[in-house]
């Protein structure tokens, strides 16, 4: 049996400590991040970079010594590796060239995404050769919904509109577009398997916003077919779902999907999550981001609450959504000193 705390839990066994990593947790809080950030060039440069990537993917590791590594990357790795156009913008977030309709499909080339991409799996051959022996390697990859919302809209949005009118006005066309990313997807993830991935998760960090048949077209069965390939090639990988802001969503998610653990956000209620999922397969999550920015008392409230509830069962503790760039390193440390009980 493994001695990783992270694989064992995912196992469905209970330790007295729950293991601990969170989203985001290589990144700008970090001064020896933004160091390397400063060389890098551009935001896809650095995650392009094996050396640069499989530093700071090790950062959070040597600083912290969480039980998970996740690979340093990006979900929009995949949109890149398909050819569409991606840039970083200050201010702004990512820039794409829009796919708008089936016409533009054909600018999208699934048999380039490993020749783009695959620098990515160098990135996680060094990362794996460099962890301590109880750390588990975390590789992942943005969901189809999520990706696709990115694809479509040309960046961040609001309310998805773009995204959202094709799929109801052009349903084939839309399902064509998911066809491509879930190929692209298979392919990158089994690269990362390859490579030395250790447990792969799904992020659909957008999953909350769609009606009960667009869940199921643009979420359920994407997700499904990913986990079934992954399956077929790797049948012991563990792989964790992240259908943000799901609500009861997730029971169908959970039951579908063929995941063996999911991510729960903070708008979840723990014991919600505990009752109706835990006694199914493992959860993670699901500390509110902004309390681990105030840090003090309040922080350790939410710990506890969450322990109280979801640590009798298989858990991993983590955020409900990724760790904020302005969080003092302190107010980490004071998490990490809280839940292993120090």
């Amino acid at each position: 049996m493994t001695e990783k705390p992270i694989l064992k839990a995912l196992a469905g066994q209970v330790s007295d400590i729950p293991p601990i990593w969170l989203m985001r947790q290589a990144g700008r809080y970090l001064p020896e991040y933004r160091e390397v950030r400063k060389q890098a060039g551009s935001f896809v440069d650095l995650c392009l970079n094996p050396e640069m990537a499989a530093e700071v993917t090790l950062q959070p590791i040597r600083r912290f010594g969480m039980d998970g590594a996740i690979l340093f990357s990006d979900i929009l790795i995949v949109p890149y590796g398909l050819g569409q156009p991606l840039k970083f913008v200050e201010g702004r977030g990512p820039v794409l060239d829009p796919v708008k309709d089936r016409q533009a499909l054909s600018r999208l080339d699934l048999a380039g995404l490993t020749k783009r991409v695959g620098n990515v799996y160098e990135t996680v051959s060094r990362v794996r050769e460099a962890l301590p022996a109880e750390t588990t390697l975390i590789g992942f990859s943005g969901s189809p919904w999520t990706v696709i919302t990115y694809m479509v809209e040309g960046g961040s949005s609001k309310d998805y509109a773009a995204t959202k009118q094709w799929a109801y006005s052009d349903p084939e066309g839309f399902q064509a577009l998911i066809d491509i990313v879930v190929e692209g997807t298979i392919t990158y993830l089994l690269g990362q398997a390859k490579a030395g991935a250790e447990v792969l998760k799904l992020f659909d960090s957008w999953a909350g916003v769609l009606s009960p048949r667009l869940f199921r077209m643009a979420v359920l069965e994407p997700t499904k077919r990913i986990v079934s390939a992954v399956k077929s090639a790797y049948p012991d990988l563990p792989v964790i779902g992240f259908p943000r802001a799901a609500g009861a969503n997730y029971l169908d998610y959970i039951a579908e999907t063929g995941v063996d653990a999911v991510a729960v956000d903070t708008a979840m209620p723990i014991r919600w999550a505990v009752e109706n999922i835990q006694s199914k397969m493992p959860i993670q999550g699901n500390l509110d981001p902004i309390a681990l920015l105030a840090g003090g008392a309040g922080l350790e409230q939410e710990v506890k609450s969450i322990l109280d509830v979801a640590a009798a069962g298989p858990f991993i503790f983590n955020l409900g959504h990724g760790i904020l760039p302005t969080t003092p390193i302190e107010h980490v440390e004071q998490l990490l000193r809280h839940v292993r009980g120090k």
